[in-house]
């Protein structure tokens, strides 16, 4: 579908165009508005909403998952809408479910690669985001960050509020945390929109606090929806995966993999990649689109448009090969607007030995089912499930969470051994 845009044209009727199958033509966009407009621009885009059918997560299906040669992927669990996750030193795992608003504990008490305990151990309405320092689980709602005590159980102290007043979520309201090298907590903020001015200036950023949440300012802005974060383990640099702007067509914006500078802005909503200007929304007043991309700071790396990334885990551990290590893994949840679908995949960001990112590369995948094997027509698609969660297991396997089917999955390396 070819959509001609002309400006000035208010973005929430772009989208209700889209999704209403609408072809509109010049007059109809420019109607309506009031005074014409000093000067209009066009810019053509090719829109598409493709939502893959939901399958089950057969044995069958998770066979043929694929994976670098040495490894191999099976259930850990299964829950409700698996979302974050968290792991202490003694091995317990921590996920936070978005819908029944919990925090539900995991042990393999065994050994044997699943889970055999599970427990509620914390209830909030949106509960998302969790952080672990020291013996303390952190997590987080909508407009809240809360923290409670670990017990030597596994089980969950009172929660203390320690901020209640984070900007309204709108379209994204998935706040997620950590705790920088520093001691700092960091809180990501997501837009309001896919793309304006924001009422407040808290979001759209990543936020920095002391770890009770005091004193809480705004670290780098001009940040979509960044709810994947974290430190390179040697360099101590903060990277992130930003969500790109919906509707510039298939192939834009892609997802960027960005190093997140203190006091420092990275574009959203005017302009993208390498400075690209999004014609839909124009700069401030004593801007132009060449201006904001000279102040604002290009991505590291770009990925597949619209792959959705979310948690962000970085390889510290030791069961993977050597070439793994410090390297991070990135849940890609997967487009719903896009021909051919993106992401529904698990990629690898290797990092080179200053600790700067070289390159992004599919490490799980197959989630995707094409044709015929979908149950559904030819040329159709269906998935078996959307990732959301990935985090690093005490005997270094990865654990990566789908949160349509539930299922949590385990990834070891054996190197070929049974």
């Amino acid at each position: 579908m070819r959509l001609p845009i002309h400006k000035p044209f208010p973005m929430p009727a772009l989208v209700a165009a889209v999704a209403g199958g609408c072809l509109l033509t010049a007059a109809t966009l420019v109607s309506g508005q009031g005074t014409p407009p000093k000067r209009t621009t066009r810019a053509d885009i090719d829109a598409h909403i493709v939502k893959p059918a939901l399958m089950e997560a057969t044995p069958e299906r998770v066979a043929r998952l694929n994976l670098p040669e040495g490894f191999r992927v099976a259930p850990f669990a299964k829950l409700e809408n698996p979302r974050m996750m968290a792991v202490t030193p003694d091995g317990t795992v921590y996920v936070s479910q978005r819908e029944p608003g919990n925090v539900v504990m995991l042990k393999d008490t065994n050994g044997d690669g699943v889970a055999d305990v599970e427990r509620i151990v914390a209830k909030r309405k949106q509960l998302h985001g969790l952080a672990l320092r020291g013996k303390t689980l952190y997590f987080t709602t909508v407009k809240e960050v809360l923290s409670a005590p670990i017990k030597s159980d596994g089980t969950l102290g009172m929660p203390r509020l320690l901020i209640k007043d984070l900007p309204d979520g709108g379209q994204h309201p998935n706040r997620t945390i950590g705790f920088g090298p520093d001691g700092m907590l960091y809180i990501s903020s997501g837009s309001t929109c896919n793309a304006c001015e924001e009422t407040s200036d808290e979001s759209a950023t990543i936020l920095r606090a002391n770890p009770d949440g005091t004193n809480r300012k705004i670290y780098a802005s001009g940040l979509r929806n960044t709810i994947g974060f974290g430190w390179h383990p040697t360099s101590r640099r903060m990277y992130g995966f930003d969500h790109g702007i919906d509707w510039l067509g298939d192939d834009d914006q892609k997802e960027e993999l960005n190093e997140i500078v203190g006091g420092k802005r990275y574009g959203w909503p005017y302009v993208f990649a390498d400075g690209k200007p999004n014609l839909a929304d124009d700069p401030p007043k004593g801007y132009t689109y060449d201006s904001w991309a000279r102040t604002s700071r290009e991505p590291e790396l770009l990925y597949t448009a619209h792959s959705a990334p979310l948690q962000m885990a970085f390889y510290t551990a030791n069961q993977f090969p050597a070439e793994y290590k410090n390297d991070a893994f990135v849940a890609m949840r997967g487009s719903w607007n896009r021909k051919p679908p993106s992401g529904y995949e698990v990629v690898r960001v290797k990092f080179g030995p200053t600790g700067k990112p070289v390159s992004l590369t599919p490490f799980l995948s197959g989630f995707l089912v094409q044709g015929a094997e979908s149950g559904s027509t030819e040329g159709e698609v269906g998935h078996f499930a959307r990732l959301a969660g990935v985090a690093v297991a005490k005997d270094g396997a990865l654990l990566v969470g789908d949160d349509t089917n539930g299922v949590i999955y385990r990834v070891s390396y054996s190197g070929g051994k049974p």
